[in-house]
């Protein structure tokens, strides 16, 4: 994202099922021109408050308040890197001294992620055990390490989380507010690519709803469409937590809410390649191969030698040329906070799901549909069930396949958002507040 384009982008909070009051908060500060592109960028953030309903609401709405204000008072003197680092840091101790300076606010603390597009790339801004997520070509990555026991442990035992079950699977064990100091996972830049789609959310999207299904749902829906429809999805299976849910979707890749096709394996290869490899060694080792070859025919008096030297000596020249002037463009050895924040960085996917929309995945969500419309009629939910049918007709005959189904399945998922918004309504309306309830575990 290397020029400055306005991106899409919908948040949208909620309380829960089983929750009284809602302590996530979250907030979007995208830039409006070209030099705040370039001082800036467009900066998000998610944030999950803990230690009773007064205290973590008060901790994650300063987290969501401070960080981008300060992570862009800072921006201007350096790069990303370190204006994120200290945004955090002094997000900490303000909700740390908030803390030490109340007593009924003992045990103040807030987990938080930032996404930071900028024209070098994206960059996250981590800590707690809300999540970033990429979804591009088919797959949602991962792009956080939840700071949680259960993430932990697996890492010390090398196998999956998901292995452990739930052992010690909500205690955190990094956050904001609770310590003077705190340690901030800074990771990027990532290269961003025309139609990436960027999730960030709270514990309570993750703990009722599966990677594959949110990458499906943010592949074939607008991002406002997607936000609402994820949120309204862990409500209905059960809304144990507070649920935020925040996209940006990067301009290009087809639009539409559709994701963009999978590159092919050797556009990948050349991409990683690149990033790696300055252009210019790559020519000047297409000289000398040709260059060689070239000797080759020559010693075997085959035609076609002198044309390959040609090339060949063409090749070596302009990377000679481009070798110098990527020399020219390198910072002295000290000089380096920006340069180093711009510099490539290790690329961090802790977890990689395949997210694509196929048949199953559509008769899933068909199953979901047909058991909320039951249920909602055996319990008189007011709905506009002709509108529904209208909707639903518009997912077409059933068992569609190849280019059919990432239609059938946008076209699905509105007729549940359709019926989930009622009984969403009917809900605040008709039943009672009951905290003690336990959902049903949701299918796999």
């Amino acid at each position: 994202m290397a020029a400055f384009e306005p991106v899409r982008y919908a948040a949208l909070t909620d309380v829960g099922v089983k929750r009284s009051h809602n302590q996530d908060a979250c907030a979007a500060q995208p830039a409006v021109d070209v030099a705040g592109f370039a001082a800036q960028g467009h900066v998000f953030v998610v944030a999950d408050g803990m230690g009773g309903h007064a205290v973590g609401e008060k901790a994650s709405a300063k987290a969501a308040r401070d960080i981008p204000f300060l992570y862009a008072k800072h921006a201007r003197d350096g790069g990303a890197l370190p204006a994120l680092r200290r945004a955090f840091q002094e997000a900490n101790s303000g909700i740390h001294e908030i803390g030490q300076q109340n007593p009924e606010f003992r045990g103040l603390g807030t987990t938080s992620t930032a996404l930071v597009l900028r024209p070098e790339g994206a960059w996250i801004g981590h800590v707690g055990d809300s999540r970033a997520y990429r979804i591009r070509g088919g797959r949602a990555e991962q792009l956080t390490f939840d700071h949680s026991w259960v993430w932990e442990i697996a890492k010390r035992q090398g196998v999956d989380p998901d292995e452990l079950g739930d052992f010690k699977k909500n205690v955190i064990i990094r956050s904001l507010g609770p310590d003077r100091e705190v340690e901030v996972d800074i990771e990027g830049p990532y290269p961003v690519e025309p139609g990436d789609t960027f999730l960030l959310c709270s514990d309570g999207l993750t703990g009722v709803v599966t990677p594959q299904e949110v990458g499906a749902v943010v592949s074939a829906l607008p991002p406002d469409e997607a936000v609402r429809f994820l949120v309204h999805l862990a409500n209905l299976r059960g809304g144990p937590d507070n649920i935020t849910v925040l996209i940006v979707q990067v301009p290009g890749g087809g639009g539409g809410g559709g994701r963009s096709a999978r590159p092919s394996l050797p556009a990948r290869l050349w991409s990683a390649w690149s990033r790696r490899v300055h252009w210019s060694f790559t020519v000047l080792g297409g000289g000398v191969g040709l260059a060689l070859l070239s000797l080759a025919l020559q010693l075997g008096a085959v035609p076609g030698a002198a044309v390959l030297f040609v090339l060949a000596a063409l090749l070596i020249v302009v990377g000679l040329v481009g070798l110098a002037v990527h020399m020219q463009k390198e910072e002295p050895p000290g000089t380096g906070d920006i340069a180093a924040d711009l510099a490539p960085r290790e690329l961090h996917v802790y977890r990689s799901h395949d997210c694509d929309v196929t048949p199953d995945v559509l008769e899933k969500f068909t199953q979901l549909e047909s058991q909320l419309l039951d249920g909602m009629r055996a319990h008189n939910t007011p709905a506009d069930y002709d509108a529904h049918a209208q909707l639903a007709k518009l997912v077409g005959s059933p068992g569609a396949k190849g280019e059919a189904v990432l239609p059938a399945f946008r076209a699905r998922c509105r007729s549940i958002l359709f019926l989930a918004e009622a009984f969403h309504k009917s809900r605040h309306k008709q039943e009672l507040f009951r905290p003690s309830w336990t959902p049903p575990p949701y299918p796999q």
